[in-house]
């Protein structure tokens, strides 16, 4: 059974950077493609950024583009979220998730295509 963990969220400062982390257990961490969700007060969930298998290709919503980098480290079975130049809009709880098989890019902005979820961690970010 895959069991993913975020770590790193906090209260900032807009403008500020933080990092958050996403442990993968129970599974071959390689063989999933993972990504970023959020979910802001009142909002649905959206996608944030994504990485596939090798860490070679990554995606990212438009809001988040320049500003957040996703990067995923196999020998230690975690994926992690940079996140600079945070503006208020940013506060959100962001969850990993991770998913076997995506192929087409489209796919992973999709939270459906994404069966294993972590129990997300807030984001705060003041102004």
């Amino acid at each position: 059974q895959v069991q993913l963990v975020e770590s790193g969220g906090g209260f900032l400062q807009a403008g500020a950077s933080l990092r958050l982390s996403c442990a993968l257990s129970g599974r071959t961490f390689s063989s999933y493609s993972m990504g970023w969700f959020r979910r802001a007060p009142g909002k649905e969930r959206e996608f944030v950024g994504a990485v596939n298998w090798s860490g070679e290709i990554t995606y990212y919503a438009d809001s988040v583009k320049g500003r957040f980098t996703v990067s995923r480290d196999n020998t230690k079975n975690t994926v992690n979220l940079q996140m600079d130049s945070l503006k208020p809009e940013d506060t959100a709880v962001y969850y990993c998730a991770a998913a076997r098989g995506l192929q087409r890019d489209v796919e992973f902005y999709r939270s459906y295509k994404y069966p294993y979820w972590g129990q997300g961690t807030q984001v705060t970010v003041s102004s």
